[in-house]
């Protein structure tokens, strides 16, 4: 976020496709038992609005603020909230390296596949903790941590390869689910004042593939990793071609099979 974010792709269709898939059940069911009715939360990395909008439903009595780096997602989210009758919430931009509100102001402070993507996650962690309430505020978080797949496909493999080469190579920590904790204490947490704990994703149904590997699939034909990965020449066109193949043979196997694991934490201040 700000000149620290290290985003390889952008907010195109097939990517909002994704991160409109998640929801609190399937990507913050950790949290879930921690959330009260008059809570105020601070979704950060907020996307289309999908995880925001169920917290939103959880805290009838309370607020939720979702905030992006950038404008492109926010007016869906804003659109989603509208067609489901929510106002307990709002969107706006913001940046998770200086967030704009005062210290002790929220009850949860929540991020999901936020900080593998900016430079420096112990700052924004910091962040987090100053603007989360000094009794009892929780700052949750959630990445991935490892990913496997069947059967065997040069196509996904070659995907893996490049956009960690390229997380990498722009400053950020592709995968850093099983480290996070870690990130937690140095932003001042204490080591008895953190939950560790892991969920998953997976992908084997008819629906579910076309789901994953057809939103993949179109993020390798046009997509601002596309655009990134050929113009800093990480990829060709032909590995691109290739690795949407992959995907593409993906949903088309009955057996195939692809896990995603995450490392979540709770902190409390």
């Amino acid at each position: 976020m700000s000149n620290k974010t290290v985003y390889t792709t952008d907010h195109s269709p097939s990517v909002l496709q994704t991160h409109s898939w998640r929801t609190a059940t399937n990507s913050a069911a950790y949290v879930l038992p921690y959330i009260k009715p008059s809570m105020k939360i601070l979704d950060i990395g907020c996307g289309p609005g999908s995880i925001s909008i169920d917290f939103a439903q959880l805290v009838p009595q309370g607020h939720v603020t979702g905030i992006e780096y950038v404008a492109d997602p926010l007016d869906e989210a804003r659109s989603l909230a509208s067609r489901q009758g929510i106002t307990n919430i709002d969107f706006r931009v913001g940046d998770i390296h200086s967030l704009d509100f005062p210290d002790d102001t929220f009850d949860i402070v929540h991020v999901h596949q936020v900080l593998q993507h900016i430079a420096d996650p112990v700052r924004a962690l910091r962040e987090m903790r100053r603007v989360a309430k000094s009794d009892g505020g929780i700052i949750a978080a959630r990445e991935s941590a490892a990913m496997t797949w069947f059967p065997d496909n040069a196509g996904i493999a070659g995907w893996k390869e490049i956009t960690e080469r390229m997380a990498k190579a722009k400053g950020g920590n592709p995968h850093p689910g099983r480290y996070i904790h870690v990130w937690a204490e140095e932003a001042g947490f204490e080591k008895a004042r953190i939950k560790k704990s892991a969920g998953a994703w997976c992908f084997s149904s008819p629906e579910e593939r076309e789901y994953w590997g057809g939103s993949m699939e179109a993020r390798m034909r046009s997509s601002g990793f596309t655009k990134t990965a050929l113009e800093e020449g990480y990829a060709t066109k032909e590995n691109l071609e290739g690795i949407a193949d992959g995907w593409r043979e993906f949903v088309k196997n009955d057996e195939a099979w692809f896990g995603l694991l995450h490392g979540e934490i709770l902190c409390w201040k």
